[in-house]
């Protein structure tokens, strides 16, 4: 069953602690759960509760518990961006012109703003940020830059990938270095 350890360094009253200091213990019917989840999130209760060899009651029990931990952030319908107009997919890196820890953050919630803006990485290297950005068409792909993400205050520099093609663009995560044991 699921265990949340928590650093003791890490744990002060009224706080929750990074996830970083927060270690997870899954059993094998967690795995179960999670691995079946990320193939088809709309199993039903009763159909994942007979694939993990649990009751409905005990396959419900154990998904709400994923979800209150965190490890279970949502479930979405993934579309087909082509089909629905958004024709471009760009992969842009951004590099700002002041570090600090105010102005990482300034950056991160006006990202968090535009809807052309799929997935945001804070990264090492020469860029601070990659960005996965999808639009209608070149025009669109302008506006977007120049007069949105250009526009932002401590732009220091924009680069830009096309994607040509897809050729692999998955969503589930390995479960590998998870289980039972301890791993840390």
């Amino acid at each position: 069953m699921l265990t949340i350890i928590q650093d003791m360094a890490a744990k002060t009253k009224n706080s929750t602690p990074a996830p970083s200091s927060t270690r997870i213990r899954f059993d094998e019917v967690d795995l179960a759960i999670l691995e079946r989840l990320q193939t088809d999130s709309k199993l039903t209760n009763a159909t994942l509760a007979r694939l993990a060899g649990i009751s409905p009651a005990g396959a419900l029990e154990r998904v709400r518990k994923l979800e209150a931990a965190g490890v279970i952030r949502g479930y979405a319908a993934r579309l087909d961006p082509g089909a629905v107009g958004q024709t471009i997919t760009a992969l842009v890196q951004v590099s700002l012109r002041e570090h600090g820890e105010a102005r990482l953050d300034e950056f991160k919630r006006a990202v968090d703003d535009f809807e052309e803006i799929q997935a945001a990485w804070h990264t090492t290297g020469e860029e601070d940020f990659i960005l996965k950005v999808l639009v209608r068409d070149m025009e669109h792909y302008e506006r977007f830059v120049v007069h949105r993400l250009s526009a932002l205050p401590n732009i220091g520099r924009v680069r830009t990938n096309f994607c040509l093609a897809v050729v692999k663009d998955e969503t589930r995560v390995p479960l590998d270095a998870v289980g039972g044991a301890d791993h840390s």
